[in-house]
């Protein structure tokens, strides 16, 4: 390690939440710690050729936008929790960086410039995450047990006795839950404990996944069970994969989650994928649909669509809507969710590998007036690319058969969005008529978002002029930005 005297003016933030700035020589220097706008030095740690990263050594311009961490844990210090890292900047300024990542992601690696930008969906930005997958260690050396999110770029589980963005009492249990173990024959062998929250007919059930490794003993099912009887929590085991997760005990509450707006209630179990921000979840429907602009005549294919969370709110307002899910588990709860909510005279599903479609696997499920697609990280790349080929290629659309006049896509990862609205706007014939940020994860770096693409039946596809850049028509590396924890 080497420090840089030199004082460096940082100019942006990155994907990591890093500081972007140039030395005297410049280079790129990215810099923890470090907020647009501050003049800072630099405890440099890696040199390569063209860039340099390190950590804020010392700073005498200190930016605005600058506030006190809400939480201990989170810093540059040995041992900092790494599931936050913009906890140093003003929320407002979060999304605000947010936006303006998605707006360069569409750029640079799509050609895309939305004709208007959305206004960020926000939320509250403490104790918001309903959903966590929390490590277990029981650390011999430290006499201890360990029970939270890893260390900031380590392996290790930080030592964390509160957690700000977690409910207050699941926060709470933090504690409880690292004694409980340490009293466990099986602590060893306990690798991890995911939270799942959801809403009951009494209030807040919270649901505790615990991994276990080997089979647990009759003396510690007995202090889970005074456990969950002491905290209100409900305990479900794990031995295996996810399919093998079952209940302690087989009179706990059901968790669930509702959509007021179209009078929809989401059971799901804790392993199920449901989004971690649920207040974020519910504003995230009702602006999609809205700009969907469904009618009561329409057909609506509802492409990722896990356990129906658009695809039954889609079916109160359109004619039909079918559901398309990777998953065939997925799709069976989406089956049962429609049953429950009355909704199953009008929404169907269907299991399919949503990354190996062709145009004639996209043809075959019908025509539809509008689609939602909401893909992983992983992004719709067949998807965007079928209707690429469909568009440039018309022999291989079937007589009938039309074009989705209408696509929101709701994204997870804008590098991937980048790429596949490059398709739809330059080979597939879309207009990209809006685009926003969904701050999901406040105080990650993590970008959620949402583009709205409208069918241009006056399109026509044209080939590059030399030097003009052509979005990717294979999917681009994603660059290093880990999900959530």
């Amino acid at each position: 390690m080497t420090v840089d005297k030199e004082w460096l003016r940082v100019e942006s933030l990155d994907l990591d939440a890093q500081g972007v700035a140039h030395n005297a020589e410049g280079k790129v220097v990215f810099i923890e710690g470090a907020l647009p706008g501050e003049q800072v030095q630099v405890q440099v740690s890696r040199r390569k050729n063209n860039w340099e990263q390190g950590v804020l050594e010392a700073m005498r311009r200190e930016s605005p936008q600058r506030v006190t961490p809400g939480c201990p844990h989170f810093g540059l210090h040995a041992g900092a929790c790494g599931g936050c890292k913009m906890q140093h900047l003003h929320a407002g300024a979060q999304i605000a960086i947010k936006q303006r990542v998605l707006e360069d992601n569409l750029w640079h690696l799509g050609k895309v410039k939305p004709e208007r930008m959305l206004r960020p969906v926000e939320g509250p930005t403490w104790g918001y995450r309903y959903r966590a997958r929390l490590s277990v260690r029981h650390v011999v050396k430290k006499g201890t047990v360990l029970v939270g999110f890893h260390e900031r770029k380590s392996r290790y589980v930080a030592d964390m006795q509160q957690c700000e963005v977690l409910p207050p009492h699941v926060s709470a249990l933090l504690m409880p839950l690292r004694a409980l173990v340490a009293t466990m024959e099986a602590r060893d062998r306990l690798p991890q404990i995911e939270v799942a929250i959801g809403e009951g007919p009494l209030g807040l059930v919270t649901a505790l996944v615990l991994r276990h490794l080997e089979p647990l003993s009759e003396g510690d099912v007995q202090k889970l069970r005074a456990f969950a009887a002491e905290h209100g929590v409900q305990w479900w085991l794990q031995p295996k994969g996810p399919d093998t997760v079952h209940l302690l005990d087989t009179d706990g509450p059901e968790l669930a989650y509702s959509l007021p707006e179209f009078g929809v209630v989401m059971p799901f179990k804790p392993t199920d994928f449901t989004q971690v921000n649920h207040h974020i979840n519910t504003v995230l429907v009702g602006r999609a649909l809205r700009l969907l602009q469904v009618q009561p005549d329409e057909r609506v294919i509802d492409w990722f669509c896990g356990l129906g969370n658009f695809t039954l709110p889609l079916a109160t307002q359109a004619r039909e809507v079918l559901g398309i899910e990777g998953s065939e588990a997925l799709v069976q709860r989406s089956r049962e969710n429609a049953q429950r909510n009355a909704l199953a005279h009008k929404a169907s599903f269907a299991a399919r590998n949503l990354f190996e479609l062709t145009p004639a696997d996209v043809t075959a499920y019908g025509s539809a007036q509008r689609w939602l697609v909401d893909p992983p990280r992983e992004g719709a790349f067949a998807l965007a690319k079928a209707l690429a080929d469909l568009r440039q290629s018309p022999e291989l659309v079937p007589e009938g058969w039309r074009m989705p006049q209408h696509i929101v896509y709701v994204s997870c990862n804008p590098a991937t969005l980048a790429r596949d609205a490059g398709l739809l706007v330059h080979q597939a014939g879309y207009r990209c008529t809006a685009a926003g940020a969904v701050n999901m994860f406040p105080h990650t770096a993590h970008v959620e978002s949402m583009a709205v693409f409208e069918y241009d039946p006056n399109f026509v596809p044209k080939a590059a002029e030399a030097g003009e850049a052509v979005p990717a028509v294979e999917p681009p590396a994603v660059a290093g930005e880990a999900a959530p924890q």
